[in-house]
């Protein structure tokens, strides 16, 4: 009798596809850094058929006099060199409207509504993961490669999104919005790097002129911070003046707009003397800007909604209590301890066991079971 006949086993690539690299179309998202950089040109270098892509986010002539943002002109150029070097095709896709369309009038009416957006986020979701993914499946690519700091983990039921190997350097807060069927397009090859400092020696291995170059600190479209002055600039009369009011219904002042303020700040209210004083929360109905002392800053039970899920089995079918996790609320905070209570499909109310100061509406709050992200939310009002 004739053995049965054991087929071979054939070895993924790093992307995890079985067949050679050469055979592996990949789009790379590069933004002009050098995390997208390394990616580019790591993979290049490793074999695959690599396209890189470049968005135009907003007006070109205004980007190249632009410094220290993910999308001004002088990265347009230094994506192009990079591409130049490495041997493989680069294009610039216009995305201006579609990018104020979905970020930036989000951004201002967001704002103009009393809650603090997170634009980063609404681009992943809605540009780059929703427009220009779809971009490159036109393109006929196996899968689109980014140069986020997160990983792609497959587990019992799929690929799953994990923090980045470098605490320090994850992104994962931003990226909670990945669907399920787009984690199963993207890849990360940087979540496993140990270090900044390692990527930027990759590029320097690879003779890369943006080894040594700065990353990018501001929101693209608000150059140094300045919040208040673009949404001005968007929506002209916004900043309308109005009382600042104590929790205890006092009047103690006036401000110059709510645009100006965000939830647990504490400078730049102008109230004089006593005890220090922080803004708890904005009504931008009656033009308010409610303050009191920090202890009222504390917030231990929270709305989110738009939650997308990346967790096992259903959101709704919680098991009783809700699902257990650890909830950040801000990017700058570390998870902590909190039930997640289901109120349909998309909609959830989270119990955190220690309150957390400065939650504020518009901003993402990110649900995570160790390493791993079960997805998250919008932290909405009330």
């Amino acid at each position: 009798m004739t053995p049965p006949v054991t087929p071979p086993v054939t070895a993924l690539n790093a992307l995890g596809f079985d067949r050679p690299a050469a055979d592996t179309r990949v789009v790379v998202a590069m933004s002009g850094g050098v995390d997208s950089s390394v990616v580019a040109a790591m993979l290049a270098r490793e074999g695959f058929d690599v396209i890189g892509v470049t968005l135009q986010l907003y007006d070109h002539g205004a980007a190249l006099g632009r410094k220290g943002a993910c999308c001004a002109g002088r990265d347009i150029h230094d994506a192009r060199a990079v591409a130049a070097r490495m041997g493989f095709p680069h294009y610039v896709l216009d995305y201006e409207s579609r990018f104020r369309e979905s970020v930036i009038d989000d951004f201002a009416d967001q704002y103009l509504a009393g809650a603090t957006p997170v634009p980063c986020v609404r681009c992943n979701q809605r540009v780059k993961f929703r427009d220009l993914l779809a971009t490159a499946r036109e393109l006929g690519a196996d899968c689109l490669a980014t140069g986020h700091y997160v990983r792609r983990i497959i587990g019992a039921r799929g690929p799953e999104l994990h923090q980045a190997a470098d605490p320090a350097r994850d992104q994962s807060y931003f990226l909670f919005a990945t669907t399920p069927e787009q984690l199963g397009y993207l890849r990360f090859p940087l979540g496993g790097v140990a270090t900044k400092a390692e990527t930027r020696a990759m590029a320097a291995g690879f003779g890369l002129d943006v080894a040594d170059k700065p990353d990018s600190q501001d929101i693209c479209f608000v150059p140094q911070g300045g919040y208040a002055a673009v949404i001005e600039k968007l929506r002209p009369g916004a900043a309308e003046p109005g009382e600042i009011v104590h929790l205890d219904g006092r009047v103690l002042g006036a401000h110059r707009g709510v645009i100006h303020y965000t939830v647990g700040q504490r400078r730049g209210l102008n109230l004089g003397g006593g005890d220090p004083l922080h803004v708890l929360r904005l009504e931008p109905e009656s033009r308010r800007v409610i303050v009191g002392p920090r202890a009222a800053l504390g917030v231990a039970r929270l709305r989110v909604a738009e939650v997308n899920w990346l967790g096992d089995g259903a959101f709704a079918d919680a098991p009783p209590g809700g699902w257990r996790a650890q909830a950040r609320v801000r990017s700058t905070r570390p998870p902590a301890p909190a039930r997640v209570l289901p109120e349909g499909a998309d909609t959830a109310t989270v119990v955190l066991e220690t309150p957390e100061e400065g939650v504020a509406p518009g901003q993402a709050c990110v649900f995570y079971d160790g390493a791993r992200v079960l997805g998250g939310g919008w932290i909405a009002r009330g």
